[in-house]
């Protein structure tokens, strides 16, 4: 399928857009096409505290279709509890709600008052279906948060939460690795059925830049993105890492002469084990990458899946490469991410076996 996406878009109208541009215009057609559509967070209004909701409260300069005014488009007081509990409320009685966690390291608030009478991500969105027999959904949420190392983040600012919502049943979990894919996957998120949490990397907010297709379009979660084709390992990884996976890709086959299939998950939940499988049972090794800790980490469930389904085409054992087991340090921040030289030793090491 993304193969056909990727013919139809390349004939599509494009302008350069860097993430937030990319992000901000996938919100803007939301809420031009589907009078429910409201966004809201912490500094929202004002364009967030990376601009990507800039000129949707107010017009920008020249922008008169960017109007939608403080009715659809506001701030709310500094509660994630409250924020996800809004957003609940709101999607459960027919609006689409595009909420802003303002740090992806802030959204625990909103996972640990999970039983609070008001409802929170994890045993409320979740579970809303499940619980009412389908009679009531939260189908209609997206919540964003910016997530992942940023260069000066620290203990606060730089954590990646994708793990603990992919074990939980009825959310889906997505993840871009640039401006096109995060157009796409933002509005499918939004027009998806189910309520869907979207980890934006803010690392590359401003500093990835593609030729995005102007018009409407979305990209089918739960589908990984094949991004080349090699014969000697398979390399996974989602979000920012796939620069770095690439990078390291790039490394091997020029001092190396080792060809990679480079995958994309870019949904963690529901995530593409298909695509996966397919690939290492051809190239019989296997690397996969985040910026997570390395125990507990969503990788783990990727190599527990590989192991199950792939075990008598292994001609290796599987590589992890992701943070250490430690909180978020600041002046090691460098030493802390699996960076371009981790990922190319994984990937000898997986061939050299």
């Amino acid at each position: 399928m993304f193969r056909a996406i990727r013919r139809s878009l390349s004939t599509a109208a494009t302008t350069q857009m860097n993430l937030y541009t990319a992000l901000n215009d996938a919100m803007r057609i939301a809420l031009e096409t589907d009078d429910t559509a409201l966004l809201f967070g912490e500094d929202v209004a004002f364009g967030g505290v990376f601009r990507c909701s800039v000129g949707l409260k107010y017009p920008r300069v020249h922008c008169e279709s960017d109007r939608f005014g403080k009715e659809r488009v506001f701030n709310t007081p500094l509660s994630e509890q409250g924020i996800a509990g809004f957003a609940i409320g709101l999607a459960s009685n027919g609006h689409t709600a595009i909420a802003e966690m303002q740090f992806a390291d802030y959204i625990f608030p909103a996972f640990d008052q999970a039983r609070t009478p008001s409802g929170r991500i994890v045993n409320e969105a979740a579970k809303y279906r499940y619980r009412s027999g389908n009679e009531f959904d939260c189908g209609r949420l997206t919540i964003r948060s910016p997530y992942g190392a940023v260069g000066h983040g620290g203990l606060y600012h730089s954590q990646s939460p994708e793990a603990y919502f992919a074990q939980t049943p009825g959310l889906k979990v997505v993840v871009p690795r640039g401006p096109r894919q995060a157009k796409g996957l933002l509005l499918a998120s939004i027009r998806d059925p189910n309520p869907v949490i979207f980890f934006e990397p803010k690392a590359l907010y401003r500093a990835a830049v593609d030729d995005v297709p102007v018009d409407d379009y979305t990209l089918p979660l739960g589908e990984a993105d094949v991004l080349r084709e090699g014969a000697d390992v398979t390399v996974v990884g989602y979000g920012a890492q796939m620069r770095v996976l690439a990078a390291a890709c790039d490394m091997a086959a020029a001092q190396d002469g080792i060809t990679c299939d480079l995958i994309d998950l870019q949904t963690v939940l529901p995530w593409d084990a298909d695509t996966v499988v397919q690939s290492v049972t051809k190239t019989g090794r296997c690397v996969v990458s985040h910026e997570a800790p390395v125990t507990g980490g969503f990788a783990a469930e990727v190599c527990a899946t590989i192991q199950a389904e792939c075990f008598l085409s292994l001609e290796a054992p599987i590589q992890r490469v992701c943070g250490y087991d430690t909180p978020f340090p600041l002046a090691f921040e460098r030493v802390y991410v699996p960076d371009t030289l981790k990922c190319y030793e994984a990937i000898k090491a997986a061939v050299n076996f």
